[in-house]
């Protein structure tokens, strides 16, 4: 296995459609896929099925998995080849440093698939839903960007609704369970960890929201709510 994970990180320094912690790229993604199509990102991609997914769907919008983990990167981006999708790339990198890859209002869309829930309320400011990192989108997202939440986690899907009422958010779409319905053909993309439901919910909540002007300064605040509830 451990050999494994290296061949993948040696393999993905010679895909075209990876960029490893790239410089100057800000302002930039255009010409890098060389059309002037919405940019979308998947954060926290994996093996980026939805980066992947949404390609295929949408063949005039850029798709960018981001995720720090090449071998998990590789999969992904190897499909992507293989099927010839040039409206997709990853990007390898922290999501706390999106800022300096993307510039403002270069980003369409964010889609937040399945990511770590944290349940410990000592890990809520690692949610990929807590102010400060929504704070850090609104640095890149252009004015209206939706995002896009899909969960298998109760309680992430609890807290990022607390997070849209406290912090005046605009709320969009809200399903406790989106295959009740019949849902649309992006919302049909199933990750890895989907199929695991690893939080044995047996539903699929989804969230798609938009961002204020600002965003308020409650973080203690919520904090406190948090500590108060013995669930998120």
């Amino acid at each position: 296995m451990a050999q494994k994970k290296l061949q993948r990180f040696a393999d993905i320094k010679t895909f075209a459609n990876v960029l490893e912690y790239p410089e100057n790229m800000q302002g930039q993604w255009h010409a890098f896929f060389k059309n002037t199509g919405p940019v979308v990102l998947e954060l926290a991609c994996g093996r980026g099925e939805y980066t992947v997914g949404l390609a295929r769907l949408f063949a005039g919008k850029n798709f960018i998995g981001v995720d720090v983990k090449g071998n998990r990167i590789y999969i992904g981006a190897k499909k992507c080849l293989d099927e010839q999708l040039i409206n997709a790339a990853f990007l390898r990198t922290q999501i706390a440093m999106l800022p300096n890859y993307f510039s403002a209002g270069e980003v369409s869309e964010i889609w937040i698939t399945f990511p770590d829930p944290q349940l410990r309320t000592a890990k809520a400011r690692k949610r990929l839903t807590h102010p400060q990192f929504l704070r850090l989108y609104q640095q890149v997202l252009v004015s209206g960007g939706y995002l896009h939440l899909k969960t298998d986690s109760p309680d992430l899907y609890r807290f990022t609704k607390r997070v849209i009422g406290l912090y005046g958010l605009h709320l969009h779409e809200d399903s406790a369970d989106i295959y009740a319905a019949n849902p649309s053909p992006e919302l049909q993309i199933k990750t890895h960890y989907e199929a695991l439901d690893i939080a044995q919910s047996k539903k699929i909540h989804y969230l798609k929201f938009s961002l204020p002007a600002t965003i308020g300064d409650l973080d203690d605040a919520l904090q406190e709510e948090l500590k108060l509830t013995e669930n998120i």
